[in-house]
């Protein structure tokens, strides 16, 4: 079972399995990133990572870098 202080979650305008694609090369090959997931069945598309060293401010600008909306899940 994961640490939960390594679970950083997101909302994020992820809603299709062509957007999680292009993002998927970008999240595997992050060194920092041991596990994601994108529930594209959520109202909110909730994006979960798994890193023991990220934190949320990272993760938003990587994502926003690549062109999606991306906030912290309070």
């Amino acid at each position: 079972m994961e640490n939960l202080e390594h679970i950083l979650l997101f909302k994020t305008d992820i809603k299709t399995e062509d957007c999680k694609a292009k993002l998927q090369a970008i999240l595997d090959n992050h060194s920092d990133i041991s596990k994601w997931n994108i529930a594209l069945d959520d109202h909110d598309f909730v994006l979960r990572i798994i890193s023991e060293t990220l934190n949320h401010q990272q993760v938003i600008e990587l994502i926003n870098d690549h062109g999606h909306f991306c906030c912290e899940l309070t």
